[in-house]
């Protein structure tokens, strides 16, 4: 994708189309960007789950989604410039800056957004059942 050009990239706009991503905004995560810092960056690195797919497309700087595979180990993605990631819904995730401590994203949405992260233990949740055994059926 071309972060540089994200408002007319035709890339992005086909891809928000054919997935139906109708809201977006961007956060802008630095300390002398984001009110409470340092609690919302403790908030992010909290192993959680969402009821909800969660889009992200990074536009500036960089950092990392970590996400537990089939065996519950950790897997880290870096995440840069120009990458989108879709995390689905009901799997067990956390977000970190790396040593730029910096990064400026998009936040992609069907519908309206829903903010609400369930830190883990949250296996009860439909949305964790599904993905399980979407984990099962694929194994």
């Amino acid at each position: 994708l071309d972060a540089e050009n994200y408002e007319t990239d035709p890339c992005l706009k086909e891809i928000r189309r054919a997935e139906n991503y109708s809201w977006m905004d961007i956060v802008t995560i630095h300390k002398d960007k984001l009110p409470n810092y340092e609690e919302k960056i403790k908030t992010f690195y909290e192993e959680h789950l969402h009821l909800d797919d969660e889009i992200r497309y990074i536009l500036e700087g960089s950092g990392y989604f970590d996400v537990r595979d089939k065996d519950d180990k950790w897997i880290r993605i870096s995440m840069e410039k120009g990458d989108m990631i879709t995390l689905p819904a009901g799997i067990y995730h956390r977000f970190t800056l790396d040593e730029n401590n910096y990064v400026k994203a998009m936040r992609l949405f069907v519908g309206e957004p829903v903010w609400t992260a369930y830190n883990r233990p949250a296996d009860d949740f439909p949305a964790r059942k599904q993905y399980m055994k979407f984990l099962a059926d694929e194994a």
